[in-house]
C-alpha cells in the first residue's frame, strides 16, 4: 500500500517530518527480487508495461510499495503520468487497428486460455503476491486467484460466441447486424481485490477485441505488473495489454479523459465514479461502467439454518478484511430469533483468527493501509457518541501492522453514520426488525444497492423479499458467493453495468446495422 496520502500535496506537506513516499530515482530497476514470508523469492516487475516491455515512466519517479502487515517497504515502482498514458493508449490504438480486434475471434479466445493456463501454473506465486502487497488472508487471495483462472477461461469460451445476426425485412434487401469492439478501453481497478478486478475487466474486454490501457491501485500494483509479464508469455501481442501504475488525480485522470479512450470503466467509490462520470462526458463521450460502492443489507429470518446463517453472517462482514464493496454490513435480524443469533455472531467474530496473512489458519489479515485502519477506528467512535451498543471488537490489534478486531455494533438506528456510510472494513451493524416488509423498507432505504442477502427455509419468504429488494445480487442462505457465468452490478448509486456473466459483453461491444439494397432488377 502506499505509505499516507495519494495525492501530491500532502506528501509534500509531510516531507519536513519524514520522507515522502514518492521518489525520484533515475535509474531504478524494472524488476526486483523479492523474498516472500515463506521464504521464496520471485521476480517482480517494477515497470510500466506499455507495447509487451515493461519501461520507466518518462519522468523516472517511482513510488514505494508498503507491505501492510509489517509497514515495511516491499519494493518501488515506476509511477505513470499524461504522457505515459499517451504512449500506451498509442500502442493500444495500433493494436486496436489490427488483426486482433479483425481476425478470427478464436485466435483471441486461444490467447485468452493460454494465459489462464500460464496463471494457472504460477499460482502460488500470485496467490502470494496478492497476500503481500494488499495484506489479506492467504486463504482469500487463493480463492482470488483461482477465480482469475476460472473467469480467463469463461472469457475465452465467449470470444468466438459474440455474433452478430441477420434480420429479415423482406427479398430487396440485406440486413447484417454486427457486433463489433469498443477500440481503446481505459480500465481502473481498486486495492481491496486487485488481480480478481482486474481479470474482471481484462477478460471480456479482451474477449471482445478491443484493447486496453489499465491503472492498478496505486497501494496494490504488484499483482497486476507480475500477470502482465505473464499475458506476454502467454503469445498476447503487442499493446493489446498496457499497464500503469499511478495516481488517481494524475494517471487515472489522463485515462479518464483521453480523447483517444472510448470506454472506461471503473471499480471504487461512489464519490470517485461520479467524477469519472463527468469527465468521460465531458472529454469525448466515452462509455462507461461503473462499480461502485455499496452499504448491502444482510437479513436473517426467524426460520434460518442458525449454524449455516452463522456461517454466512461471518463471511458477509469479515471475509477479506471487510474490504468487500457488496460486505453484508447491515445485518437485520428478526426479534424471535434475534438474541440467539447475536450471541451466536458475537461469539463467532471472536473466534476469527486475525493476524499474519501467511499463515494458513488466518481468516482476517491486515487492513490495506494505515488511512484504512484509521476509517474505520474513527467510525468506531461514531457509533458510541450516537448511541449504538459495541457488541466485540473496536480496537486495533497489535502495534505493528493495519490489524483491527472483528467489530460489531448492535441498537444500530436509521440515520446514524454507522449505518448509512461505508465503512470497508470488518465492521457489521446489527438492527432488529418484525416482518418481512419491515425488513425490505429498511434494506431499501439506502442510496446503495449492490447486493443483500436473505437467510431462511422457506421459499416463498426468500422470493417474496429478493423480488422486491433492490439490489443487484441477492443471495439466498450464502453471501458474497460469485460464479463467472452470474452477473455482477449495482442499483442505484451502486454502480452501471455489469460484470461477469454474457452481460460483461454489452460493456465492450457495438452494434453496427449494415442494410444492402438488393436489385432485383439485374437478376437475368
Amino acid at each position: 500500500m502506499l505509505r499516507f496520502s495519494t495525492t501530491r500535496a500532502v506528501a509534500a506537506a509531510k516531507v519536513a517530518t519524514k520522507p515522502s513516499s514518492l521518489r525520484f530515482y533515475s535509474q531504478y530497476p524494472l524488476s526486483k527480487t523479492i523474498t516472500l514470508p515463506t521464504g521464496e523469492s520471485y521476480e517482480q516487475p517494477t515497470g510500466l508495461f506499455i507495447n509487451n516491455e515493461f519501461v520507466p515512466g518518462k519522468q523516472h519517479k517511482t513510488f514505494e510499495v508498503l507491505n501492510p502487515s509489517t509497514e515495511e517497504e516491499i519494493c518501488q515502482v515506476h509511477e505513470a503520468r499524461a504522457e505515459d498514458v499517451d504512449a500506451a493508449v498509442d500502442a493500444a490504438e495500433a493494436a486496436f487497428n489490427s488483426e486482433w480486434s479483425l481476425g478470427d475471434p478464436a485466435l483471441r479466445g486461444k490467447a485468452l486460455f493460454n494465459l489462464a493456463d500460464i496463471m494457472e501454473a504460477h499460482k502460488d506465486t500470485l496467490t502470494a503476491i496478492e497476500s503481500l502487497d494488499n495484506g489479506k488472508a492467504l486463504q482469500s487471495a487463493a480463492g482470488d486467484v483461482g477465480l482469475v483462472i476460472q473467469y480467463l477461461r469463461y472469457c475465452a469460451g465467449y470470444a468466438d460466441k459474440l455474433d452478430g445476426r441477420l434480420v429479415e425485412t423482406g427479398s430487396n434487401y440485406l440486413n447484417l447486424v454486427r457486433r463489433e469492439p469498443l477500440g481503446v478501453c481505459g480500465q481502473i481497478i481498486p486495492w481491496n481485490f486487485p488481480l480478481l478486478m482486474w481479470s474482471w475487466k481484462v477478460g471480456p474486454a479482451l474477449a471482445s477485441g478491443n484493447t486496453i490501457v489499465l491503472k492498478t491501485a496505486e497501494s496494490t500494483p504488484l499483482s497486476a505488473l507480475y500477470a502482465a509479464k505473464l499475458a506476454k508469455e502467454s503469445g498476447l501481442p503487442a499493446g493489446v495489454l498496457n499497464i500503469v501504475s499511478g495516481f488517481g488525480k494524475i494517471t487515472g485522470e489522463a485515462i479518464t479523459t483521453h480523447p483517444k479512450i472510448r470506454k472506461v470503466a471503473f471499480t471504487g467509490s461512489t464519490r470517485t465514479g461520479k467524477h469519472i462520470m463527468a469527465g468521460a462526458a465531458n472529454s469525448n463521450v466515452k462509455k462507461v461502467t461503473l462499480e461502485l460502492g455499496g452499504k448491502s443489507a444482510n437479513i436473517v429470518f426467524d426460520d434460518c439454518n442458525v449454524p449455516q446463517t452463522i456461517q454466512n453472517l461471518v463471511t458477509g462482514i469479515f471475509y477479506n478484511s471487510g474490504e468487500v464493496c457488496c460486505a453484508g454490513s447491515r445485518i437485520f435480524i428478526q426479534e424471535g430469533i434475534y438474541n440467539e443469533i447475536l450471541s451466536q455472531f458475537k461469539a463467532a467474530a471472536e473466534a476469527v483468527k486475525v493476524g499474519n496473512p501467511f499463515d494458513p489458519e488466518t481468516f482476517q489479515g491486515a487492513q490495506t493501509s494505515q488511512q484504512q485502519l484509521d476509517k474505520i477506528l474513527g467510525y468506531v467512535e461514531k457509533g458510541k457518541k450516537d448511541g449504538a451498543t459495541l457488541i466485540t471488537g473496536g480496537e486495533r490489534l497489535g502495534n505493528k501492522g493495519y490489524f483491527i478486531k472483528p467489530t460489531l455494533f448492535a441498537d444500530v438506528t436509521p440515520k446514524m453514520d454507522i449505518y448509512e456510510e461505508e465503512i470497508f472494513g470488518p465492521f457489521g451493524v446489527i438492527t432488529k426488525f418484525k416482518t418481512a416488509d419491515e425488513a425490505i423498507a429498511l434494506a431499501n432505504d439506502s442510496e446503495y444497492g449492490l447486493a443483500a442477502g436473505i437467510h431462511t427455509e422457506n421459499l416463498n419468504t426468500a422470493k417474496y423479499v429478493s423480488d422486491r429488494l433492490r439490489a443487484g445480487t441477492v443471495w439466498v442462505n450464502t453471501y458474497n458467493d460469485f460464479h463467472s457465468a452470474v452477473p455482477f452490478g449495482g442499483y442505484k448509486q451502486s454502480g452501471i453495468g455489469r460484470e461477469m456473466g454474457e452481460a460483461a459483453f454489452e460493456n465492450y461491444t457495438q452494434w453496427k446495422a449494415i442494410r444492402v439494397k438488393i436489385d432485383e432488377g439485374n437478376f437475368s
